[in-house]
């Protein structure tokens, strides 16, 4: 029984890189250097999530007034006027449509929590030079945004308290895929 070049070739990288790793000295083996492990300012630079609850949500606040302002003159060119949509995407309006034939996937309609709004604002907008706004600028952005749906009084100021206690309207729209709790004998 003969066996071709190319799987007895391929047989024998396989058998030596399984004695490789299995040798004693292969958790000795220097590393190839390739990069190093980032210090704690480094780390916190770029660990920036928000998460639901508002944890990690930074000092600072912001204005409906404040934002519309900062919306007119950083958002508004994209998002259009009261952010009905531009040459991007919609974000106002849309509310209670998501389960008509024609949902209208927006902030107000479809985002659980106001938080994720200020999360997303901070890492990613404006598209020409994302995480230039201060954090000032997007809670009122924010404000802004939630205010022209009503989600938040046209007087509104948010901040790391007030903004994790605004109630979306689709707060509840969505089914968590996790069980309550796991069947017995696993």
């Amino acid at each position: 029984m003969s066996m071709r070049p190319e799987f007895a070739l391929a047989a024998a990288a396989a058998l030596i890189a399984t004695a490789a790793i299995a040798s004693p000295g292969w958790a000795a083996t220097p590393s190839p250097n390739l990069g190093r492990a980032p210090g704690p300012a480094e780390l916190s630079a770029v660990d920036i999530s928000i998460a639901p609850d508002g944890r990690g949500l930074p000092a600072g606040s912001g204005t409906v007034e404040q934002g519309a302002a900062v919306y007119a003159a950083k958002c508004q060119a994209c998002h259009g006027a009261n952010g009905v949509g531009g040459p991007n995407d919609r974000l106002t309006g849309g509310v209670g449509s998501l389960a008509t034939p024609k949902p209208v996937k927006t902030i107000a309609s479809y985002w659980p929590y106001a938080t994720t709004v200020f999360d997303y604002v901070r890492r990613a907008m404006p598209i020409t030079a994302p995480q230039s706004l201060t954090d000032d600028e997007v809670y009122a952005v924010t404000a802004y945004l939630l205010s022209v749906d009503g989600i938040v009084a046209k007087d509104a100021s948010l901040d790391a308290r007030s903004l994790p206690k605004v109630q979306m309207p689709n707060r509840n729209g969505f089914v968590s895929w996790e069980p309550k709790e796991r069947p017995k004998g696993r």
